[in-house]
């Protein structure tokens, strides 16, 4: 699977790294932060906490895939409050990781940076128009990012004046 996902995303992504998944440090620290709705989406969409399951049983989905696909793009920034720079980053990598979601989501769960952005605004508590679209952000499984990135051996910081994102896909390897 892995050389599937490499030709799938060559020339594409910034970085790539394959962990087992027993490497994965989970931090009930970030449902905390959702909590306290840090990025303003808590309660407010069918990717995030409170509407998914919980990180425990994210975990036990998580853990249930040999491997995790890890995947960054970078974007360079004119300066440290180039929002719109780190917004179409953002973009770009969202369709990229939309992709990944369309053609191995079925059969290998996709995680993406931050929450679904498919309908603005989320129609969170209505039903979702778009069920099978959608996927959850590596934070909102309780996957902390940080620690993701040492593992796979990843830059999490690639300089100043950049902005990175993350993204994985599970799969089991039968080696």
């Amino acid at each position: 699977m892995r050389e599937i996902f490499e030709k799938a995303l060559e020339g594409r992504i910034f970085e790539y790294g394959v962990i087992l998944s027993p490497e994965i440090t989970f931090s009930e620290d970030l449902l905390k932060a959702c909590e306290q709705n840090v990025c303003g989406r808590y309660n407010a969409s069918w990717t995030c906490p409170p509407a998914i399951d919980s990180i425990e049983k994210q975990k036990v989905k998580i853990l249930s895939f040999s491997h995790i696909f890890v995947f960054t793009t970078k974007g360079n920034l004119e300066d440290s409050f180039d929002y719109e720079g780190m917004q179409e980053t953002g973009r770009l990598h969202r369709e990229l990781t939309n992709e990944m979601h369309e053609r191995f989501g079925k059969t290998n769960p996709v995680y993406g940076a931050g929450s679904c952005n498919l309908c603005k605004p989320c129609l969170y508590p209505e039903p979702c128009k778009f069920p099978d679209k959608a996927y959850l952000s590596i934070e909102a499984a309780g996957i902390n990012v940080t620690d993701l990135s040492r593992a796979a051996s990843v830059n999490y910081n690639n300089g100043e004046n950049t902005v990175t994102f993350f993204s994985i896909i599970l799969y089991n390897d039968p080696k």
